[in-house]
């Protein structure tokens, strides 16, 4: 079985992951998948991304407690991100936090139940990990999700073919602020500014104390940059997210 893994950790480590990612049939970037598409489904699309600087803005583990309060922070700067919800204690509990997040523009997406290693299940496993997340967001929105986050960014050929079943499309991501590990917003907000690069899709975790304070900062100081904030499909437009495949900076 091939496997890959996403380290959450500074250029060095990211860059030894990556490498390794390199055993994954069919690894995509944003980028890429873009640039392939016709350019007819331009037409009617907010932001070109192949001409703007664009970037995503993701969260993972929600919804949770704080979660309003950066829905607040995103609905003030006029940002919508890509939220990818895991299932216990969060999308069973917060379901009208979910509806929020739709109505205010957001991208919905799967994180799994309970955060488990993917690679590391059988296929009856890894949908018992998805589809109960599948049903909560589709209950509290009418719509289905159509990417997914594999915890820890670890993933395989066995993976992508059971969540191909479900129609989902793998997004990793290039940078990581680990604000699992600290509450300093500053450091927050320099981690995320050092790595960002245009196509980038960045990672943050709005459940953690540093993580919120951090968020207008960082919107402001890319903007400053020239940085135009985009959901994880539009950072793709005119191409759509392919069920089964891994998109990675």
């Amino acid at each position: 079985m091939k496997r890959t893994t996403l380290a959450a950790g500074a250029a060095a480590a990211l860059a030894l992951t990556l490498s390794a990612c390199s055993t994954l049939t069919g690894v995509i970037s944003p980028a890429d998948a873009r640039n392939k598409a016709t350019d007819a489904a331009h037409h009617g699309r907010p932001v070109d991304c192949s001409k703007a600087k664009c970037v995503a803005l993701t969260f993972d583990g929600g919804p949770s407690a704080p979660t309003p309060k950066l829905l607040d922070v995103l609905k003030k700067e006029k940002v919508h991100a890509t939220f990818f919800l895991q299932g216990k204690g969060h999308t069973e509990k917060y379901p009208q936090t979910i509806r929020r997040m739709a109505a205010e523009g957001h991208e919905i997406g799967n994180h799994t139940w309970s955060h488990k290693d993917l690679t590391k299940l059988d296929e009856k496993q890894i949908r018992a990990e998805i589809e109960p997340v599948q049903d909560d967001i589709e209950k509290a929105t009418g719509k289905t999700p159509r990417l997914m986050r594999p915890p820890h960014g670890t993933t395989n050929d066995d993976v992508s073919k059971v969540l191909k079943k479900f129609g989902l499309s793998q997004i990793l991501w290039s940078v990581t602020a680990k604000d699992f590990a600290t509450t300093d917003t500053q450091l927050i907000t320099k981690r995320v500014l050092d790595q960002t690069h245009r196509d980038g899709i960045i990672l943050l975790h709005e459940r953690y104390a540093g993580t919120i304070p951090a968020v207008p900062g960082i919107i402001k100081d890319l903007r400053k940059q020239g940085y135009t904030f985009v959901t994880v499909p539009q950072l793709m437009s005119p191409a759509t997210p392919q069920p089964g495949k891994v998109y990675r900076p």
